[in-house]
């Protein structure tokens, strides 16, 4: 064979792996049922005994095909605020591959699990309301992270006993995975968001704008990452419990911009051509409906109604700016950032 074939046949060869890797990598998402998972460990232990280095051993189980199925995890808390201020703090998984093969979890070697912060009435609320503003971005941009709802058997391991909670939750799939889904890298550098693709950082800055988000920096990466696709940057954002879609108790007003309650939305975004934020606006306008049954989906899945109408409410009032010329030049035109 001369070296063109044997270049050809190791090209199909790759891209039949790759191809199978994402096919079953998928597998988890696939299915937006939520899945019924086990877990048990030590809240006090994941806290202060991981970091980026230290894990935690132990198993999970969970539902599939009319059974428990059992997997060997490795867990370690993550984040910063919510790490730090939470009684359940937000979990990184990492699964060994010899393990997941031939699982629903084959393909994803490293997940986040998203966590209630605080034990409160409405702590499964705000996991429902930060999940749905993940299905939002899935409506505006190609380039986001998939998600699926888990309800979650916690066993909570105390020096003395141990207490069972029942908790809503979701997992996140790795930015690792999003970028080979696009052929691309993931990345983490200071990158001035005028150096990124200007179509997905408004997408990205009117999205954030949608949920009132102000918990992020393109810039420096806080709350998001970027993907390198083809020579072109595009940002990736993640954890939105301090936005104003959420409400949480323990969300923090950075007064620094003005405004004076967590709701208040406040529009991030650097200066762009007006005509781009114009096609951005469209495209969101046009969706409307699809925002609207996103939240409908998961009315049953809240414990209290006045959370479910706080979630319409509060997008509705986003559309009331998006649909109205003199509203969105005040509130979103003239707030584009120079710096």
């Amino acid at each position: 064979m001369n070296k063109q074939i044997y270049f050809l046949l190791g090209f199909l060869v790759w891209t039949s792996v790759f191809g199978q890797v994402e096919q079953n990598s998928d597998l988890l998402f696939q299915d937006q049922t939520p899945l019924k998972i086990k877990l048990s460990y030590s809240n006090d232990e994941m806290r202060l005994g991981t970091d980026d280095s230290t894990f935690i051993k132990t198993k999970m189980s969970y539902w599939s095909e009319n059974k428990w199925n059992d997997l060997e995890i490795s867990l370690r808390a993550r984040g910063n605020f919510r790490r730090s201020k939470c009684y359940f703090p937000p979990i990184k998984m990492k699964i060994k591959k010899s393990k997941s093969e031939g699982s629903l979890f084959e393909g994803n070697k490293n997940l986040k699990l998203v966590l209630p912060c605080l034990i409160r009435k409405e702590m499964d609320d705000d996991i429902i309301q930060e999940f749905i503003a993940y299905k939002f971005y899935e409506k505006i941009s190609p380039y986001h992270f998939k998600t699926r709802r888990v309800d979650i058997e916690f066993l909570e391991i105390k020096k003395k006993d141990t207490i069972v909670h029942q908790l809503k939750g979701f997992l996140i799939e790795d930015d690792k995975r999003v970028a080979e889904r696009f052929e691309g890298k993931s990345f983490e550098r200071y990158i001035h968001p005028k150096a990124m693709d200007g179509m997905t950082s408004v997408q990205n800055t009117m999205f954030q704008y949608m949920i009132g988000n102000t918990d992020f920096s393109v810039a420096y990466q806080h709350n998001g990452k970027l993907l390198y696709i083809g020579k072109t940057i595009y940002p990736l954002p993640y954890d939105f419990d301090l936005c104003g879609l959420v409400d949480a108790s323990y969300a923090i007003v950075n007064a620094n911009l003005g405004i004076n309650s967590v709701t208040d939305r406040k529009y991030r975004g650097f200066k762009r051509d007006e005509s781009l934020l114009q096609e951005v606006r469209d495209q969101i306008l046009s969706k409307k409906t699809d925002f609207f049954q996103i939240i409908e989906d998961q009315k049953l899945e809240f414990e209290l109604p006045s959370e479910y109408e706080s979630t319409k409410k509060y997008l509705s009032s986003y559309f009331d700016v998006l649909e109205n010329d003199k509203a969105f030049e005040k509130n979103v035109i003239q707030q584009m950032r120079t710096k």
